[in-house]
């Protein structure tokens, strides 16, 4: 049995189970990465949710933590059925800056990089909400994230966008996209350092050499640690969110102008981009895409 039949199997159980306990319970859903249902009494709604992934299962519930509902969910559902992933313990700061970026490999779309500071309060509740690496989450559960994330921490976050066509002049300026994303991790970490006395920030290693973050003097005192897969910090793991977050809504504003595009790097989307140059030409790719993917220099040479 696979982890997605797993899954399967455990929201059905839970389904079960909590039917038997008398709650009111929605349809089942099925997500790209997990499975989940809502339980309903009165105005209050819990949602729990089934994840399956390469690591295994995990159980998480989401709702208001101070509610009645929330804590009899949580004594029925996740005494048993809670630490499903096999734990893996990691040297985490009390506090810290993490941050992360989302949009690098995608040919059409923005490049957007986030950091977020957490404590151990803030750190604490974004656990109880399942945190976790963006690319394990559908678009609808970013968004509900992204939301609890921006209350949870105080605000102590900061997103950087870089739309196509700035991004296309700093790629001309650098000639290199470890250098663009020095400069974005750099800004957004810089703009939480000046409101916060942390020391310590984590950020997923993009590049061999070491994250310059700033030449301040003042900031010499900050441990910067690169590390392979940090979106196993919760920091970095919801620095990850809030980008993608911003990344999908880029996409969706485009929609609003009439441009249905991609995401990735893909057969569509070289089509695509065939299209748009055809019909208004090459600089209007110039506000949509990042122009020096290989897809992009075939078609207008």
């Amino acid at each position: 049995m696979n982890f997605k039949e797993t899954a399967d199997k455990k929201i059905q159980l839970i389904a079960h189970q909590l039917s038997q306990a008398h709650f009111q319970i929605s349809p089942l859903i099925t997500k790209q990465f997990n499975y989940e249902l809502d339980v309903q009494r009165d105005n209050d709604k819990v949602k729990v949710l089934v994840y399956f992934g390469k690591k295994g299962n995990k159980t998480v519930i989401q709702g208001n933590i101070e509610s009645d509902l929330y804590k009899k969910i949580k004594e029925l559902v996740l005494e048993e059925f809670e630490f499903d992933f096999p734990v893996q313990t990691i040297d985490e700061p009390v506090e810290y800056i993490g941050s992360d970026e989302s949009g690098k490999g995608d040919i059409f779309g923005p490049l957007v990089t986030a950091a977020v500071f957490v404590n151990a309060s803030s750190k604490n509740k974004l656990d109880k909400f399942g945190i976790r690496d963006s690319k394990d989450l559908s678009d609808n559960l970013i968004s509900e994230l992204a939301s609890k994330i921006k209350t949870i921490t105080g605000n102590v976050f900061s997103i950087v966008l870089i739309s196509p066509a700035k991004y296309n002049e700093l790629y001309d300026k650098f000639k290199n996209l470890n250098k663009i994303l020095n400069w974005s991790h750099s800004k957004a970490i810089e703009t939480i350092l000046e409101k916060s006395n942390c020391n310590t920030v984590i950020t997923d290693k993009f590049s061999n050499k070491d994250l310059t973050v700033t030449e301040k003097a003042t900031y010499s005192r900050i441990n910067f640690i690169q590390t392979p897969k940090a979106e196993k910090y919760t920091a970095v793991a919801a620095a990850s969110i809030l980008a993608r977050d911003s990344f999908n809504k880029w996409f969706n504003n485009q929609k609003k102008l009439g441009y249905n595009l991609p995401k990735g790097a893909s057969e569509k989307v070289d089509e695509t981009v065939y299209d748009i140059f055809n019909r208004e030409g090459i600089e209007t790719l110039r506000t949509l895409t990042k122009m020096h993917f290989k897809t992009i220099k075939k078609i207008i040479h």
